[in-house]
Parts: structure tokens; C-alpha cells; sequence
């Protein structure tokens, strides 16, 4: 039999994904794969119903149904501070993993430097490898999260063809303040290199802290692409619906892969959702105190405890510091999995976010009910004990 993909061979399946198999086996409490197990907005579930059986149900045109695209036009031009033409700048893709693969195909060629911030969310290095091109690793250093300049701009003298940046980050909470935007903004111009955002956490960002768009900045509209979903926002992970917002001139490139990729989202979802980009501020507002509320049930219980762990400026996740309870010379990936079939509690090992060697951290979330937050906390306070 002739050779296989010879780029598989760099990358593994999805330990997030692989963890949460793990927990429904075993049923542990799934702290790894960060989708919450409270219900949407109760407009999206009630139009969802009304459209199973009115729909549309055929495919939608490509780039996504009209009045979706008017709808999010609409919703991220009032956040970005900008008017955003519905036909022209955005498209809509199978979450905002399908609009990150569009763009690095519209974007790169193979040989092609990504400059990625680690720690990273997993899907990038794969991503980055799909189609041929080479990262650039910069520090985050914790337990800030802040990066060196100098090192970020020896990264930008490599000839980089893009930088991906997840704001706020996935998986250590931060948030990139103006004031870094604004450096990265200057060394993107400087080097003549594109920006893509993944911000599907735009909208979980704890105070003082504040979310800014790259787009936004001024001389970055044309060299940005902002992917991001509605799964966050309108905790409707599995509807996966995503997008892409950029200057026409990269959206007609970024078009066409997603026309040949997956054709088009799911038209009664688009219909549905309709409602969620309709949602006045108060809903964000509301959204973001649930989320600190959250936050701050799962971190007090961490500290009552005593697990170490890095607090988040946004997003849902900590990392979190395991040393005290592993065994001499296990791995961080076994002890996840020992720790989901003996605690209870699935989490997602250090090991899948860092290029550095990060040999006692894992990643949990805390996107719960406060009944599954309460019980997780109290199946890891004798996790020393359980895991002898």
C-alpha cells in the first residue's frame, strides 16, 4: 500500500476531545472540553422550534443566509466601533475552527512562517501544519501571561507571514491590553505581516479588564481577520456556527475555501439564531456577571483546597498546578487520565497548550452549573488522597 499524509504524523488527535471520551466512560465530571451544561437563551430554543417546522431546511447561499449576515453586520459592527458591510466583509463557516482553516489557506503558502503565542489552543499548531506552514513560538509567561517585546519582534524579523492571537486566551485567561495590541499593531505594519484573531471569548472578560479588537486600531482594518462563533456567547457550542470578518479584499480569497470546504452552515441554525445577534446590551452585561459568577464559585473553591492556579482576566478556563498530587515520574497526559477515572474529574494536560515543557499543569473550566461546579470541588478535595 503506497505512504499515507505524511503531515499527520506531526500531530495527535484532540487530547480535548480524546478527555472528554474519557469522561463520559468513566462518567467524570468533564472540566476539559469547554462547553457549558446550562441552557441557551431561552429566544434561541423557542425560534429554533418554530423553525424545525417552518424552516428553511435546503442549503443556504454559500457565504451565508442574507439576513444573518445583516444581523451579525449589525451585532460586531456595534462592538467594533465600525460599520461592517454584511456582503462584502463576512462570511459564515462551521464554527470559528472552519473560518481559522479558510483564512490560513486564503493567507499563507506552504513554507510560510505563523507567529502563536504559548501557550495555544491545540487546534492552531494542527491547523498551522494543515497547510504547510511553519510556527514561530513567543512566550506567554506566567503567571501574568505577558510577553518579551524584544522576543516578539525577533519572531517578526523571521519573515513571518501572519500572527494568530486568541482574546481573550484559550487556555490561560489572558487579555491583551491596548497598550500590547498596540505594540503587535506597530511590528504588523512594520513587517508587513496579516493579524488573525480568534475571539470567541470577546464577551467573557472579568473586570478591569476590557476586551479591544484588533480591527479596531487605526491602519489594522485592512491586514486583520477576525474569526469568532456564536457558541460562546449564546452557549450553543454545537450548533457551530462561526465567522469571519475582514476587508473585502482578503474575504474574496477566504470565500473561496470555505465554498469548496463545507459549502455553507446549517440553514435552520442561521434562522434561529437570528434572535441571539438581535440581543440588546443588558444580555452581554448579564452574560458577563454569570460568567464572574462562575468564575469565582470554581476559584474560591480551588483556594479553599489549596490547588495553585493562574487567574483569568477572561475566558473560562484555569491552569492549574497538579505537582503535589502526581506520582513520581508520571506524565501529565496519564495523570489526567487517572485523575478522570479515580477523582471523578476531567481535565485536559499543559502538555497540549505549551511549546515549553510544562510538566505539572492542566487546563479545567468553569463553564457549570453551580450544582456541577460544587460537585467537582468536592470530588477534587480528596484528590490527594483517592489518587495514593
Amino acid at each position: 500500500m503506497q505512504e499515507l499524509s505524511a503531515t499527520a504524523q506531526y500531530f495527535t488527535d484532540s487530547v480535548i476531545r480524546r478527555m472528554t471520551r474519557i469522561a463520559i466512560g468513566c462518567g467524570a465530571i468533564n472540566l476539559a472540553q469547554g462547553f457549558p451544561d446550562f441552557d441557551p437563551p431561552k429566544a434561541l430554543t423557542d425560534r429554533l422550534s418554530e423553525v424545525s417546522a417552518i424552516g428553511p431546511h435546503q442549503y443556504p447561499i454559500t457565504m451565508g443566509a442574507p439576513n444573518f449576515r445583516r444581523a451579525l453586520a449589525q451585532k460586531c459592527g456595534r462592538f467594533m466601533g465600525r460599520s461592517i458591510d454584511p456582503e462584502n466583509e463576512v462570511v459564515v463557516t462551521i464554527g470559528s475552527t472552519e473560518a481559522m482553516v479558510d483564512t490560513l489557506f486564503a493567507l499563507t503558502n506552504p513554507g510560510d512562517k505563523i507567529i502563536m503565542f504559548s501557550p495555544y489552543f491545540e487546534n492552531y499548531r494542527a491547523q498551522t501544519l494543515l497547510v504547510g506552514c511553519e510556527p514561530i513560538f513567543v512566550p506567554l509567561v506566567p503567571p501574568t501571561f505577558r510577553f518579551d517585546a524584544n522576543v516578539l519582534e525577533d519572531a517578526f524579523k523571521q519573515g513571518a507571514k501572519a500572527i494568530l492571537i486568541c482574546n481573550p486566551s484559550n487556555p490561560s485567561g489572558k487579555v491583551f491590553t491596548r497598550a500590547e495590541l498596540e505594540l503587535i499593531a506597530k511590528l504588523a505594519v512594520q513587517y508587513d505581516t496579516y493579524v488573525i484573531m480568534d475571539e470567541v471569548y470577546e464577551h467573557i472578560v472579568y473586570a478591569p479588564h476590557e476586551h479591544v479588537y484588533m480591527n479596531a486600531l487605526p491602519g489594522m482594518w485592512e491586514r486583520t481577520v477576525s474569526c469568532s462563533s456564536l457558541s460562546k456567547t449564546y452557549s450553543i457550542t454545537g450548533w457551530r456556527i462561526g465567522y469571519a470578518i475582514a476587508p473585502k479584499y482578503l474575504m474574496d480569497k477566504i470565500k473561496q475555501y470555505h465554498d469548496f470546504n463545507t459549502v455553507g452552515a446549517a440553514s435552520p441554525l442561521m434562522e434561529a439564531a437570528v434572535v441571539g445577534l438581535e440581543m440588546p446590551d443588558s444580555y452581554y452585561e448579564e452574560f458577563g456577571a454569570h460568567y464572574a459568577h462562575m468564575k469565582q464559585v470554581f476559584t474560591k473553591g480551588l483556594d479553599d483546597i489549596g490547588i495553585a492556579y493562574t487567574d483569568p482576566q477572561g475566558a473560562y478556563f484555569v491552569l492549574a498546578d497538579i505537582r503535589n498530587f502526581m506520582k513520581k515520574g508520571q506524565d501529565d497526559v496519564a495523570f489526567c487520565e487517572e485523575m478522570a477515572k479515580t477523582v471523578g474529574v476531567a481535565c485536559v494536560p499543559g502538555s497540549s497548550f505549551f511549546k515549553e515543557d510544562v510538566p505539572s499543569i492542566v487546563r479545567m473550566h468553569f463553564a457549570k452549573k453551580d450544582d456541577t461546579l460544587y460537585e467537582a470541588l468536592n470530588r477534587l478535595a480528596d484528590m490527594k488522597a483517592k489518587l495514593a
